[in-house]
């Protein structure tokens, strides 16, 4: 009925397997439902702090699992499976299980799950390890909890009940006994209880779990302005700030300035022109409010003109809705701006010294520029409501972020590399001293109020001691990388398998002839690979693992970036992470600059190999974003997702509003085959993503 499978090899370095079957027989489970079912109601209504209920991860929603010392089986609500949406195929029982209870009514389960994933955290000295169990549940239509813990899980998975300590303890992966973590609720019989949610988030919730029937508690959580201080700010920085409080207004209209953006058309290319797409009556709804706002900020105009792109919406986290005009046939016939942005490492070296940072953000920074009126027709979108033209700068243009970062340089001028550094709408601030900051942002929020640009305080920083700006911590003791740049090496997890191990030495190899002695250092890994040799980590290949791993994220493996030098991109995706890495060629091989990894999001991307490599690509291409905008790089990628980019005439607004990021990039595609692809898709695949699986997709998300 059940096995404990020890380590799990697909699960990462702390979690175990604990594998509950169905069993043959279920004799007696008839009788046990008619006297539990009565117990577990009286349960639900009593004091919660009398129940042993565990905190379980399933799927990545939380629920509460009652352990019940008085049943032989394990169970779970058709309400908690709908909900849990867990993908897994509800069986049929070879007969059905009658009972009926004492008040006479009748009660059937037909049905059950197995397979479901369940995690459970145990705890020990303030560390929290993860063990997993494997279960298969029997399905119970008014079952009063979510999940109830029989003693077939109890006996597989070797728990012991401590009732005076209101305890349940489990063992951990290394064999030793650990407290298992309490699901704690505050006397409100609702799952809600515990989320904080915006208004549209809970009116979505309610309606998908038809929620109606019930009553809500709703405790209502005063919103703060936008523009509120942080209470950490300087009090005399703060005083500065509400000096300049207009600034933080909407944009509106069209400000004449030096600097507009132009649109230059390859010769002999075609107009593009796109269909109106069909839209929902929300969708249309909202179409004509955002039409509306927009004319009436002067952004936009009625047009004539033979140029028209298509417009659609994206949904965004909070419900509302993103219009996004799909640019891309405008993009591809246009003159792509050649002139580099600036040299990172030149304006990280003006900030020497310093000891104060202040970082701006601009409020609809690209709207705030126009748009060369002998340009604007070529901005035209076509609308159920007819035919407009931007008479601003918009965000999808190729060649947008040069004309922006022009328009900073032309602004800061006198400033720049004295005490503004500006790379894209990325503004920073810097002194060496809190009085001369203070003299050093008025000066700046001056030319702002002057120039008539808004800011986004929200996402400004003010008269910090350190921050993070282009991929570099700043502070007084002078520049040095952001973490994420090595951490996707340094926290690699042991390889608990030989596919693991391969994958590893897969990404070693790649760049062994930077590192020195390179055969010796791997040896004790490389015993492992051997045939017929048994499995045995010993403190050798522990060893060995961190001299590689230190060795990959030091120099001369990691060089610092040069910008004489062309930048190379591969990306990979899997459906447990993405992984990239940023390259370049110095005569002497490929080096990297940079390592990416991250888990692959599973409820914002779906099973498509094609949107797994899109995302991997956008993400990369967002993080580098500093190195990479302004110029002409490679991309080196084993799928030929862009290919199938550019060639579908419609895709779906996620994949527009990927596809409208991505263009704001200039590089060559190389397709390159898997096996030249050894760093990223090591990357991409690293155990500790393992539990990150995709089940579906649900379009409704926003990335």
């Amino acid at each position: 009925m059940a096995k404990v499978a020890g380590p799990c090899l697909d699960s990462g370095q702390e979690t175990a397997c604990v594998s509950v079957s169905l069993g043959t027989s279920l004799t007696g489970v008839a009788e046990e439902l008619k006297e539990r079912m009565p117990a577990w109601a009286k349960m639900k209504k009593e004091s919660k702090g009398q129940l042993i209920l565990v905190d379980v991860e399933v799927f990545r929603s939380r629920v509460g699992a009652l352990i019940d010392s008085g049943a032989t089986r394990s169970y779970i609500s058709r309400r908690a499976l709908k909900k849990l949406r867990l993908g897994l195929k509800v069986q049929k029982l070879v007969d059905a299980i009658v009972s009926v209870l004492t008040d006479n009514r009748t009660m059937r389960v037909e049905d059950y799950v197995e397979g479901v994933q369940a995690y459970f955290r145990l705890e020990k000295d303030g560390k929290v390890k993860k063990v997993l169990h494997s279960q298969t549940l029997l399905v119970q239509d008014d079952l009063p909890f979510d999940i109830v813990l029989g003693m077939d899980w109890g006996e597989a998975a070797g728990a012991t009940l401590h009732l005076r300590e209101h305890e349940c303890r489990l063992p951990s992966p290394s064999g030793e006994v650990k407290t298992a973590r309490l699901f704690h609720v505050s006397g409100v019989d609702n799952t809600l209880a515990h989320c904080c949610l915006s208004a549209p988030a809970f009116a979505r919730l309610v309606k998908k779990e038809q929620l109606e029937d019930q009553v809500f508690v709703v405790y209502v959580r005063h919103v703060t302005e936008a523009q509120e201080k942080d209470s950490s700010t300087d009090p005399t920085i703060a005083r500065l700030l509400e000096e300049f409080k207009d600034l933080t207004e909407s944009p509106t209209g069209v400000v004449s300035r030096p600097i507009q953006h132009r649109i230059e058309i390859e010769p002999g290319s075609r107009t593009p022109k796109g269909a109106v797409y069909m839209m929902s009556p929300r969708e249309l709804e909202e179409l004509r409010k955002q039409l509306d706002e927009l004319l009436e900020k002067g952004w936009i105009r009625p047009s004539s003109s033979p140029f028209g792109a298509p417009v659609l919406f994206v949904p965004k986290k909070e419900g509302e809705l993103r219009m996004c005009i799909d640019y891309r046939g405008l993009n591809a016939i246009t003159v792509k701006n050649a002139e580099p942005l600036p040299r990172i490492d030149d304006l990280l070296d003006r900030v020497q010294g310093c000891k104060y940072f202040s970082k701006i953000d601009l409020k609809s920074r690209y709207h705030q520029i126009e748009v060369h009126r002998d340009d604007q027709y070529k901005t035209a979108f076509r609308t159920r409501y007819g035919q407009y033209e931007f008479i601003v700068m918009l965000f999808g243009l190729t060649n947008a972020p040069v004309t922006f970062q022009h328009c900073m340089n032309d602004l800061f001028r006198p400033w720049l590399d004295k005490f503004v550094v500006v790379y894209l709408d990325d503004i920073l601030v810097f002194s060496k001293t809190l009085q001369e900051h203070q003299g050093h942002l008025r000066q700046v929020l001056e030319k702002l109020r002057e120039a008539n640009f808004k800011i986004n305080a929200k996402k400004c920083e003010w008269a910090k001691t350190q921050v993070l700006y282009l991929g570099h911590v700043l502070d007084g003791d002078g520049i040095k990388p952001e973490d994420s740049k090595i951490a996707a090496i340094r926290d690699w997890p042991t390889p608990r398998t030989l596919t693991k191990l391969r994958s590893f030495l897969g990404l070693a190899n790649y760049y062994r002839k930077f590192v020195r002695n390179f055969s010796t250092i791997a040896a004790p890994l490389r015993r492992l690979l051997k045939k017929e040799t048994i499995w045995q980590w010993d403190k050798d290949c522990t060893s060995a693992l961190k001299k590689l791993k230190r060795a990959l994220i030091e120099y001369p493996v990691l060089k610092v970036a040069d910008p004489s030098l062309p930048f190379i991109v591969t990306t990979d995706a899997s459906q447990y992470g993405i992984g990239a890495v940023l390259q370049q060629d110095d005569g002497n091989g490929y080096r990297p600059v940079e390592f990416m990894s991250a888990r692959m999001p599973y409820e914002k991307v779906a099973v498509s190999t094609y949107e797994r490599e899109l995302y991997a690509l956008r993400q990369a291409l967002d993080h580098w974003k500093h190195y990479l905008l302004g110029r002409h790089f490679k991309v080196y990628s084993d799928h030929e997702t862009l290919r199938w980019l550019k060639t579908q005439a419609k895709m779906t607004p996620k994949l527009t509003r990927w596809a409208a990021e991505i263009d704001q990039f200039d590089f060559e595609l190389k397709p390159v085959k898997g096996k030249y692809n050894v760093v990223a898709d090591a990357l991409s695949r690293r155990s500790d993503y393992f539990g990150a699986v995709v089940y579906y997709l649900d379009i409704r998300r926003d990335l």
